[in-house]
């Protein structure tokens, strides 16, 4: 199988993908075309039908599996598929784990750093909540172990929301040992439990798509109200403690105009902010670097709102 990972340019494709996305586009002839994204467990590329109504392009869907016949070109530093036959596949033509794009990273040694961050929590009430929803609640455990915690953008992928996760508490787990104003055992709970939500906002791989709730409440809201719910289940839970995790999760975004309810007003609720906004923007240059087919410059990038390029070799 010829992996996502492995294309360069000139390569000659006759392989079999997924279409996560499938948008009609015109060209400036008026002609139709299909921009195409396309991903196995290694990665994303883009594919473009030029000729739709070429007999060789079968019917297809977002959420199909498709074999495709294409050549690699790049454009504005990044390989895509010219395809020029198309064919979708019937179940048993393909082994779906070998199209579900998945974290590099081993999630049973993610998961036991995250159970070794809430074994730390001296706290009884906040110990008590995070063991109620990441070890006792099994279900919420084994989803929370694959699930994506993107879209797109960052982390797309299997595991992708407990890669994000640890990183971010391990990151707010750092500003605690620096700054002393903050409250490890606050900041610790706040950073694992702050994209909860993010497991009914978005729906299983491989669709990995917004549900309808997702659509309508988001992952913000989704998430305080099921933290809030899990501290209601616990006797005596301390009010002012359960209003100040619910503000973290509630002002995490750090903008009214990025998502969050509330903008931060403790200084747990500004530390985890900037961890999770540091994690997402070092996780997409990461997967942007990955995907670049050579070190020189990337173009525009609007979610940087600045030309990229990797750290140049100095030896």
């Amino acid at each position: 199988m010829k992996y996502i990972k492995d294309i360069r340019e000139g390569d000659s494709i006759s392989e079999t993908y997924l279409c996560r996305k499938k948008e009609l586009g015109k060209k400036q002839s008026g002609d139709d075309y299909y921009a195409l994204s396309l991903v196995d467990k290694t990665g994303t590329i883009d594919g473009k039908v030029w000729n739709p109504a070429n007999p060789g392009i079968g019917e297809f869907e977002t959420g199909d599996y498709i074999h495709i016949d294409g050549f690699v070109k790049v454009f504005n530093q990044r390989p895509q598929i010219t395809i020029n036959r198309l064919r979708k596949l019937n179940e048993g033509e393909y082994d779906p784990d070998d199209y579900l794009p998945s974290s590099t990273k081993d999630v049973g040694t993610m998961y036991r750093e995250l159970m070794g961050y809430i074994k730390s929590v001296k706290n009884q009430y906040l110990s008590e909540l995070l063991n109620s929803v990441f070890i006792n609640d099994k279900k919420v455990a084994k989803a929370f172990s694959e699930h994506s915690a993107a879209k797109s953008i960052h982390h797309a992928f299997k595991g992708g929301l407990l890669e994000h996760t640890v990183s971010v508490t391990r990151l707010c787990k750092a500003f605690a040992e620096n700054y002393p104003i903050l409250n490890q055992d606050l900041i610790l709970t706040a950073a694992m439990l702050h994209d909860i939500g993010k497991l009914n906002e978005l729906s299983d791989l491989p669709e990995n798509d917004y549900t309808d709730e997702g659509q309508l409440l988001g992952h913000i809201y989704m998430g305080a109200d099921f933290v809030g719910r899990k501290i209601d289940e616990i006797e005596n839970f301390p009010k002012k403690l359960k209003n100040e995790v619910l503000h973290c999760i509630l002002a995490h975004h750090g903008e009214l105009e990025y998502g969050s309810p509330k903008k931060p007003a403790l200084a747990e609720a500004f530390a985890l902010s900037m961890a999770d906004n540091m994690d997402a923007k070092m996780e997409t240059l990461n997967e942007l670097f990955n995907t670049a087919v050579d070190d020189g410059w990337l173009g525009f990038q609007k979610n940087f709102e600045s030309n990229i390029r990797k750290t140049g070799s100095w030896e």
